[in-house]
């Protein structure tokens, strides 16, 4: 293998394990069965820099600011679904990566089905308005006479 191709690698290698550090030693708590429970908040909170991770995943700073958070709400004692609403409190059902089902976001439950749907009738309606070509009349006597005549070469008269 050329250097070119090891470097390639060895920056793919770094990019597919980033994740993995996303989680810093020293913001792990003690006690294993609390840093559990922060591990499963942590996925289920939406990192709002990255939009598309969840807090465990993020290298963000303000994702390792809610991963803190999480860590000191289960460290004074508090239940899981408290520590969620918690956060959820201070920035909203945004933050989390399956936000529910309520008033706020049916836009963003329906979209997708709407999209599809319009997309289905806009499709339907185009091919409606398609109509197949109409078979062209036949040729009368004059006509074909005509075609004949134009057809005819000098040798052929």
């Amino acid at each position: 293998m050329s250097w070119t191709t090891l470097k390639a690698l060895a920056a793919l290698l770094l990019f597919v394990a980033a994740p993995a550090f996303a989680v810093l030693p020293d913001e792990m708590l003690a006690d294993p069965a609390l840093e559990a429970r922060a591990r499963v908040i942590s996925q289920e909170l939406r990192c709002v820099v990255c939009q598309n991770q969840s807090i465990d995943d993020s290298d963000a700073p303000l994702a390792r600011d809610l991963r803190i958070v999480v860590r000191e709400q289960l460290s004074m004692g508090k239940s899981d679904a408290e520590t969620m609403d918690y956060v959820v409190q201070r920035y909203g059902s945004f933050v989390l990566l399956k936000p529910p089902v309520d008033p706020a976001t049916w836009a963003l439950w329906a979209g997708p089905f709407i999209l599809l749907i319009g997309g289905g009738l806009a499709l339907l309606a185009w091919s409606r308005k398609r109509r197949p070509a109409e078979e062209p009349l036949p040729l009368t006597e004059a006509e074909a006479a005509e075609i004949a005549g134009l057809t005819d070469t000098p040798q052929q008269r």
